[in-house]
């Protein structure tokens, strides 16, 4: 007890903090203005008809034309997270909002959404508004921080990466190259790269690599003499991932987000860089207004003048002392990081089939799959059977991530039955569903006798999933 409180009353520089909080606003900010100018609101929360819910969270609903302003509140909120303005009201904010719009549909459910609703929420509880902030400013700006609190985002990062290179170790990633090897050949019109990326060793390479990098990288950046060549491979890693692969802003955050694992004096010249950019635009700014008087004059940025003057002030041991009610709640937090991805085991099966136990697990990129789900409705009125075309219901994108997700298949089922339900009919419904994963022949993949409108979702294990006839042995 002696070290851990030893642990938790120890103080390190801001510097490392405010910069990543810098980052993480603009980042943040960043997504949301390239989320809507894409056009991806309407296509994905204003069109559709239906969206698929999480279970317990069946309530949370896209908001119609509304939808816009809670993306412009979660863009605020990240923009004020960014300068440090009112940082804690900001982040709670941005949290709630962005996790909200996590939740509206489960089919754009991707690893990174739920990382950064994850690490916003961490931030929540971490001092990072205190220095190089518009709060800091107002209120008198502090050089130092509890050391904990640079500490949890290492954790939450070490926890992605080496949950994601634990997942890899499978037969199917390791000794069959696949997914890579389904997708590396189409990208043969990359420049230079394209050329090499139908070969098979090239393909093997890339599978091996990436699960050695994400199990080695976090213990990498902790080691002050491999954390320079670890975050070249950082940087070399993601500049790869997006260049071959979609996925937005998560190789730039990944990047960024890595530069916590740096002493401050890095940190620190960063701010000054910053501060100097400030600088010059409130200079050009003033001179574009023609202000001269005395007091226009003076250095208005939001680090430097503080550091100049002085007026910074370090914590002591005393007042940095961390909260029960924090250190509880952060323990209960990563406790639940460390074991939920782990509630695979509880279910039989594979899990790459039944994906009971696959979301928000860090298992990144590991599988293809494609199904196909056609589903047979039965009129219990007058016996007469027909089947459904999903495109009157589901949006192109929908159906296809419906087609081999059985939460997916059943929640449609159901609402097929509320539709059906309206019209004054009382229906069975049945699917003929079959599924291909990681390159094999397309398998039949839920039971066709069986009505779905008497399944219920849960977390209970749906044994109406037909088994998998081969096997992927592996974490």
């Amino acid at each position: 007890m002696t070290m851990i409180n030893s642990f938790f009353n120890q103080t390190t520089k801001a510097a490392p903090l405010a910069v990543f909080r810098i980052f993480f606003g603009l980042m943040m900010c960043a997504s949301i203005i390239r989320f809507w100018a894409n056009g991806w609101i309407e296509k994905l929360y204003i069109e559709p008809s239906f969206f698929f819910s999480y279970y317990g969270f069946e309530w949370v609903k896209p908001l119609g034309n509304y939808t816009y302003l809670l993306f412009i509140i979660c863009g605020l909120s990240a923009l004020a997270v960014m300068v440090g303005f009112r940082y804690r009201l900001s982040i709670i904010a941005f949290f709630l909002s962005f996790t909200y719009i996590e939740l509206m549909d489960k089919t754009t459910y991707l690893n990174h959404y739920y990382f950064i609703s994850l690490l916003s929420f961490l931030m929540i509880f971490l001092p990072a508004g205190q220095c190089f902030s518009v709060d800091a400013r107002r209120n008198g700006s502090q050089d130092y921080v509890p050391k904990w609190s640079l500490d949890s985002i290492k954790l939450l990062l070490g926890i992605v990466y080496f949950y994601a290179g634990l997942a890899k170790l499978n037969s199917d990633w390791l000794f069959r190259a696949m997914p890579l090897k389904i997708w590396l050949p189409g990208k043969y019109d990359i420049p230079i790269l394209g050329d090499f990326l139908h070969q098979e060793w090239i393909i093997y390479a890339f599978s091996w690599g990436g699960a050695i990098y994400d199990l080695c990288i976090p213990f990498l950046l902790l080691w002050r003499r491999t954390r320079l060549i670890a975050f070249a491979l950082v940087v070399v890693f993601h500049v790869l991932t997006r260049v071959l692969f979609p996925i937005g802003m998560f190789p730039y955050i990944m990047i960024v987000s890595a530069l916590i694992f740096f002493d401050s004096n890095l940190h620190e010249r960063i701010l000054k860089t910053i501060n100097k950019i400030i600088s010059v635009i409130s200079n050009a700014v003033r001179n574009l207004l023609d202000k001269k008087d005395s007091t226009n004059k003076e250095d208005r940025s939001f680090a430097t003048s503080a550091y100049r003057s002085g007026r910074l002030k370090m914590t002591s041991r005393e007042n940095s002392k961390t909260p029960k009610w924090k250190l509880t709640l952060l323990t209960i937090f990563f406790t639940i990081q460390l074991l939920l991805p782990w509630r695979y085991l509880l279910y039989p099966d594979e899990l790459f089939w039944t994906e009971e136990g696959f979301r928000f697990s860090w298992r990144v990129m590991l599988m293809e799959k494609a199904g196909y789900a056609n589903f047979k409705i039965v009129d219990r009125t007058n016996d007469e059977t027909f089947y459904i075309d999903n495109t009157d219901f589901l949006t192109s994108f929908q159906e296809k991530q419906m087609s081999f997700q059985p939460d997916f298949i059943l929640e449609y089922a159901h609402h097929l039955q509320d539709h059906f339900a309206s019209q004054g009919k009382e229906v069975e419904i049945y699917v003929e569903s079959f599924v291909a994963l990681n390159g094999r022949r397309s398998q039949p993949y839920i039971d066709p006798s069986v009505d779905l409108t008497k399944q219920k979702d849960s977390f209970k294990h749906k044994n109406w999933i037909l088994p998998f006839k081969d096997e992927i042995k592996g974490i």
